[in-house]
Formats: structure tokens, C-alpha cells, sequence
């Protein structure tokens, strides 16, 4: 690579570095989000391999007696 493209890239590697050391918690806000989304996703799909629950037993369980 030449001089110009080297340092090109370590210029953007080091903005990069700066911009996620300086919004650490807005990256981690997303993440979290992210993660969030993913497992209801998840749960959403597993739940629909199931059999279907009324809504007494729905309340029945999240009231803890069952």
C-alpha cells in the first residue's frame, strides 16, 4: 500500500477507535436492543411450536401458582 493509503487507514482506525471509546454507552444501548429484539424473536419462534394457552393459565402463571 502506499504511504498516503496506509495512512489513510490508520487515520480511520484511530477515529473509529475514538468514536467508540466516546460512545460506549450509545453502543451499548444498542447492542442491548439488539440482543433484546433477537431473543424475543427467538421466543416468538419457539413459542409458535407450541400449543396454544388460554388466558387463564396465562395469568395463572405469571400470578406464580400453577
Amino acid at each position: 500500500m502506499p504511504a498516503s493509503k496506509d495512512t489513510l487507514k490508520q487515520a480511520l482506525k484511530e477515529a473509529l477507535v475514538e468514536t467508540l471509546h466516546e460512545q460506549r454507552d450509545m453502543f451499548r444501548d444498542v447492542f442491548a436492543e439488539v440482543l433484546e429484539d433477537f431473543a424475543l424473536a427467538e421466543a416468538i419462534g419457539e413459542g409458535r411450536k407450541t400449543k396454544r394457552a388460554s388466558r387463564e393459565e396465562v395469568f395463572r402463571t405469571l400470578r406464580g401458582a400453577e
